[in-house]
Formats: C-alpha cells, sequence, structure tokens
C-alpha cells in the first residue's frame, strides 16, 4: 500500500489554490451534486500536479462538500437536509455568542468598512447581480468576525457555512429574499455600531433565524425535484 507523502511548502499553497477554486464553484452551483472530480482535468487546468489535487478534495470531503468512493472516484456531495440543519444549529450558536465579542471590539476603521459593504451590497442588489451580493454578504460576515482575533473559531465557522451556501443560493432569489437579507444586515451594523453586546447578538439571531426558514423552503424544493 502506498502511502501518502506531506506536501512542501509549495504544494501547501497549490493545494490551497486548488481548494479555493473547488470550493468556490461547489458552493456557486457551477459544479452540481453529482459532478465527477476527475484529478487529472482538474490537476491540468490547474496547472498543478495530482498531489495538490487529492489534499483539496480531501479538505472538501471534510466540510460535507464532496464524497469519495476508493476504486470509484470523488463526486460533488448531494444536498442533504441533515448535514444543512446541522450545520445551521452550529452556526446559530457560533456566530450568534461571537456577535456578542464582536460587538465590544469593533472600532471605528471596521464600522467604516461595515457601511461601505452596505452601500455595495444596496448597489449590488439595485443592479440584480445576486451573485455580487452574495460574495458582499461573505465579505461582511468576514469584516465582523475578523476582529475577534481568533482564527480557528473563524475557520470553523466558516466550514459550518459550507453546507448552507449551495442551499441559500437557491433561495435567495426568491421572494424578496434578498431584499430582506439586506434589512436584516443593516439591521446587524447598526446593532454593531451601538456596542451594545445583547442587540448584536439579537440582530444576528434574528437573521439567523430568517435564513433558517429560507433554507427550509429551499430543502422542500430539493427534495419536491428529487421526487
Amino acid at each position: 500500500m502506498s502511502v501518502q507523502q506531506p506536501l512542501d511548502s509549495r504544494d501547501n499553497s497549490k493545494a490551497e489554490r486548488v481548494y479555493a477554486d473547488l470550493r468556490r464553484r461547489i458552493r456557486e452551483l457551477a459544479l452540481p451534486p453529482g459532478a465527477a472530480l476527475r484529478k487529472e482535468e482538474i490537476a491540468v487546468a490547474l496547472g498543478v500536479s495530482r498531489a495538490p489535487v487529492s489534499e483539496a478534495i480531501a479538505r472538501l470531503a471534510e466540510e460535507g462538500l464532496v464524497d469519495v468512493f476508493p476504486q470509484h472516484g470523488s463526486f460533488v456531495a448531494a444536498i442533504r437536509a441533515s448535514d444543512v440543519r446541522e450545520s445551521l444549529l452550529i452556526r446559530m450558536a457560533l456566530e450568534s455568542e461571537a456577535m456578542r465579542r464582536a460587538a465590544t471590539l469593533i472600532d471605528s476603521v471596521t464600522q467604516r468598512l461595515l457601511d461601505a459593504n452596505i452601500l455595495e451590497q444596496e448597489r449590488a442588489l439595485k443592479a440584480k447581480d445576486l451573485p455580487r451580493f452574495y460574495d458582499l454578504d461573505e465579505a461582511m460576515h468576514a469584516i465582523i468576525f475578523g476582529v475577534l482575533k481568533m482564527p480557528r473559531t473563524v475557520r470553523l465557522l466558516d466550514a459550518a457555512r459550507a453546507p448552507l451556501d449551495r442551499v441559500r443560493r437557491l433561495a435567495l432569489p426568491e421572494g424578496g429574499r434578498a431584499r430582506e437579507t439586506l434589512a436584516e444586515h443593516k439591521r446587524i451594523v447598526e446593532a454593531l455600531r451601538s456596542g451594545d453586546a445583547d442587540l448584536a447578538q439579537a440582530a444576528m439571531r434574528a437573521h439567523l433565524t430568517a435564513v433558517s426558514r429560507s433554507i427550509e423552503w429551499a430543502l422542500a424544493e430539493v427534495e419536491e425535484g428529487r421526487g
């Protein structure tokens, strides 16, 4: 049996690039559930060897975005309701508590970044550019939790978001959800501006509760499509 050799720093950098590329395409549904991930093709397309591709796929499998079947290959994971609901639970617990801490740490520079982000969200919605809006949504959360200086917590939050993102992208265009999301984001930013930890936590919990409702709607659509 062959033993996989550890990656050197250059390979780690390549693996990170492959991971980021595949993860983004999976989360954006450019690589749909069930799509085969052929290592040779990915390696050629991204100009790397197989080793970084294998490392990236292994990381995606840990996040529940890829299913690996020995001797058969690797495939983009199905959208599984159990994984999505578990991620929602983790995100609610982690992110609402993190907001309490962030509210006491937000400085004027970070507040300006958040205000600029909200302005760009408004422009994206006006232009009906939902991919841009979604990227700004992610950026807003990254700005907020960047003030914590807790990289492991941020990684856990990002991993918890991963199984949710495909379902959220299905839900966002429906029923004015994007406009509602923007309103919730504004309340979060204003709560942070106040410095009130309880208010900030409540604003995030209200947002995540609304996210949960929209995701349940999208899950029902996914399940109906499979029926």
